[in-house]
């Protein structure tokens, strides 16, 4: 009993001396395991940052072989960009004076064009006025030549072709004797005051000539009045471009 109770008692001392080793040595451990562990991660990072060390020296190696070719670049075409920058603020000013004159040419070009249809107008009112007034006349001295060739010259005395050559008689430019003689023919045949009949070749000379000196201003109011059609036309081209 005495031995059996003396084991039992060394055991029980050996127990206890095993926990209080295990409860002193596993707080140990652990702050070892730590320790470890954070070993393990620091050497992992600094794994991790010596590869982006390299990373980063391989980048500041040809990185600054880049900027400083890209310095060089800049500095080479800074000069020509600032000259076409400058060149372009110029282009645009001059355009931007050049909109201002035309805007104000364009205006003055309406009134111009506006006035020059109006002259224009009146020329041809004016023209086709005249060319009707002279190729009425042409047609009555012609009417007129005729029947006195014809001899019937006492019949176109009462016409209004022949009122019309008594009015040319008086508005036309004639020498004063080519006037009167004119004149008394077409008063009725009568002769002057001293008696004188005039012969109807005298008559039909004169009559002659007025229609070759009408058919001469016909033909130049003709050729003014195309003239001015043209220069209108040429005009008004010029002013819509």
């Amino acid at each position: 009993m005495v031995a059996l109770r003396t084991i039992v008692m060394v055991a029980a001392l050996l127990g206890g001396v095993q926990a209080r080793e295990e409860l002193t040595v596993n707080p140990i451990r652990r702050v070892v395991t730590l320790l470890q562990k954070m070993q393990k991660k620091v050497a992992d990072e600094g794994k991790r940052d010596g590869a982006l060390f390299e990373k980063y020296m391989c980048y500041c190696t040809t990185g600054k072989k880049d900027l400083e070719q890209s310095i060089k670049t800049a500095e080479t075409e800074m000069p020509q960009i600032t000259s076409a920058l400058t060149e372009a603020k110029a282009k645009k000013g001059q355009l931007q004076s050049d909109l201002k004159t035309h805007r104000s040419d364009r205006v003055d070009a309406r009134d111009a064009l506006a006035k020059a249809t109006a002259i224009r107008k009146k020329e041809a009112s004016t023209f086709a006025q005249e060319e009707a007034d002279t190729k009425a006349n042409l047609q009555a001295l012609r009417k007129g030549i005729d029947a006195i060739e014809k001899g019937a010259s006492a019949g176109f005395l009462q016409t209004s072709s022949a009122a019309v050559l008594r009015r040319m008689a008086i508005s036309m430019e004639l020498t004063s004797g080519d006037r009167d003689m004119l004149s008394s023919f077409l008063s009725q045949g009568q002769s002057d005051e001293n008696g004188y009949a005039p012969a109807s070749g005298e008559i039909t000379g004169i009559l002659k000539t007025m229609e070759e000196d009408m058919s001469k201003d016909l033909s130049d109011i003709t050729a003014t009045e195309e003239s001015a059609k043209t220069n209108f036309e040429e005009l008004v081209s010029a002013m819509n471009k």
